[in-house]
C-alpha cells in the first residue's frame, strides 16, 4: 500500500496492511463480538446512511466556511490557510460546542442506526456519550499513537469508540491506523492505565515510539484503508490507534468524528454526559484541539 506517511516519514509497504472488513449483513452479533474481542476492532463499510454522513459533513464544513477556514463549496473541504475563528464573540469553546451539537452530526452519532449497531454489539441497550470529538485535519496534520483508556476510565468498564468517516478519506489524506494485536500489548496497556486522567491539564498519553519503529519492534502491521462517508471502525479502550499525515495534493481537510458508547445501564462518567459536559479537564469543548483555529500549530489527539 503506497502513500502512507507519518511525521513526514514514508511507512514501508511491508509494515502496512488492510483493515479486516466485517459485515452487518453476513456476520451475526456473536461473530462481531468475537472479532471485536480478539482483534480489538471491527471495520464496517457503509454502516451508516450516506446522505446522513454527507449532511453532517456539509454542516461542519459550512461552519468553518463561516469563519474563513474552508473555501466554498463547503462540501469539498478545501482549507483556505486563514481563519477568523478567534474573532467569534462567543469564544472558541462555545463555537466548537455549537458545531459539535449540530443537528446533522448528532443524527449520525446519536441516531437510531448507530445506536442499534452498538446495542447489538453489547447485547443490551447502548448509550452514546454526549461529548463527541470532531476531527478536522488540514494538510500536514497527524495524530500520534494512543490508547483511549486514560480518558474514559471512570464510569462504565465497557466503553467502545466509534470512529466515523465523514467523507471520502484516501490513503494520501492520512486516515485512521490501528496497530495490529495492540490489544495484547500488556506492557503498553498497563503504562496507559497509570496516566493521571484526573489531571486538570491535558493528559499526555501518546506512545513515544513512532508507528514505524513500533511495528518493526513488535513485528506487527499498521492497519488502514481508504474510507468512504458512513464507514465506521469500532474499537476498545485498549486498542492502539492514531492517524497518518494528511498529504492531500489539493488542500482537502480530513474529516472524521468519534463518539463513545457504553451499556445504558452502566454508571455514567459525568464528564461526558449532559447538556454541558465538562470533558477531561473540566473546561468543556474548549479543551479540544478541534476548538482551535485550523491555522494553529498543534499535534492532534
Amino acid at each position: 500500500m503506497q502513500g502512507c506517511v507519518f511525521n513526514q516519514k514514508p511507512i514501508p509497504s511491508e509494515l502496512i496492511d488492510q483493515l479486516t472488513e466485517s459485515s452487518l449483513q453476513s456476520d451475526n452479533s456473536n461473530a462481531l463480538q468475537r472479532r471485536l474481542r480478539d482483534d480489538g476492532y471491527i471495520f464496517l463499510r457503509n454502516a451508516l446512511d450516506l446522505d446522513d454522513a454527507l449532511s453532517a459533513r456539509q454542516e461542519i464544513l459550512q461552519a468553518l466556511v463561516d469563519v474563513g477556514e474552508i473555501k466554498t463549496p463547503a462540501i469539498e473541504g478545501i482549507f483556505t490557510g486563514k481563519s477568523q475563528r478567534v474573532e467569534r464573540p462567543e469564544g472558541l469553546g462555545p463555537f466548537w460546542k455549537s458545531v459539535s451539537e449540530g443537528q446533522g452530526i448528532r443524527e449520525v452519532t446519536h441516531g437510531k442506526q448507530l445506536k442499534q449497531i452498538m446495542t447489538d454489539l453489547f447485547g443490551q441497550e447502548s448509550r452514546p456519550h454526549d461529548y463527541i470529538f470532531i476531527r478536522v485535519a488540514p494538510v500536514g496534520r497527524a495524530t500520534g499513537l494512543h490508547y483511549d483508556y486514560p480518558f474514559f476510565a471512570r464510569g462504565s468498564d465497557q466503553i467502545y469508540t466509534v470512529w466515523i468517516a465523514l467523507g471520502a478519506i484516501s490513503i494520501e489524506e492520512g486516515p485512521l491506523i490501528v496497530v495490529q494485536d495492540s490489544n495484547t500489548f500488556l506492557d503498553l496497556i498497563e503504562s496507559s492505565r497509570e496516566i493521571d486522567y484526573d489531571s486538570t491539564s491535558s493528559p499526555k498519553v501518546m506512545i513515544k515510539m513512532d508507528p514505524i519503529s513500533l511495528a518493526k519492534e513488535r513485528q506487527v502491521k499498521l492497519l488502514t484503508t481508504s474510507f468512504q462517508a458512513g464507514d465506521i471502525v469500532v474499537f476498545g479502550m485498549n486498542t492502539l490507534h492514531g492517524s497518518m499525515d494528511n498529504n492531500s495534493t489539493v488542500g482537502q481537510v480530513r474529516l472524521s468524528c468519534d463518539v463513545r458508547f457504553q451499556p445504558a445501564s452502566d454508571p455514567l462518567d459525568e464528564r461526558y454526559f449532559g447538556s454541558d459536559p465538562k470533558g477531561t479537564t473540566g473546561i468543556g469543548y474548549a479543551e479540544l484541539n478541534g476548538a482551535k483555529p485550523l491555522t494553529s500549530s498543534w499535534h492532534q489527539r
